[in-house]
């Protein structure tokens, strides 16, 4: 059996900064509110959604997004450019420092580590740069 994560309904405590982070920090794409649902929907690939949920949150949730190098690349220009405070570890968010070393399920890779506005762990890692 073949399983693929199709979507992801994530807590949110202001739609409208998580919509704007996801697009134009992260570089996804908003697809709007669901009909009869109060869900927005941000395309993270062609196969997969985040469902934001505006249900408020203490945040916490770690999402790590597997990218190429020159995604990563944009994302942490970006990121930089935006002022983001971001970090080459988990637990070292706002040291400005990376790419870190981490791991991942393709194996070692690259990534920097940032918080949403809802303070979810968001993790760019990349592969082909390790």
């Amino acid at each position: 059996m073949e399983l693929q994560l199709d979507h992801l309904i994530l807590n949110v405590n202001d739609r409208e900064k998580s919509i704007e982070f996801y697009t134009q920090v992260l570089g996804m794409t908003c697809e709007g509110q669901r009909e009869g649902t109060p869900f927005s929907v941000i395309r993270v690939t062609p196969g997969m959604i985040l469902q934001l949920a505006p249900f408020g949150t203490k945040g916490g949730e770690h999402l790590a997004f597997c990218v190429t190098r020159s995604e990563f690349d944009r994302a942490l220009a970006r990121i930089r450019e935006r002022g983001v405070e971001y970090g080459d570890s988990f637990d070292t968010v706002g040291n400005m420092r990376g790419p870190g070393d981490s791991g991942g399920a393709k194996g070692a890779g690259k990534s920097i580590y940032l918080f949403d506005p809802s303070r979810h762990l968001i993790e760019f890692i990349c592969y082909d740069a390790a």
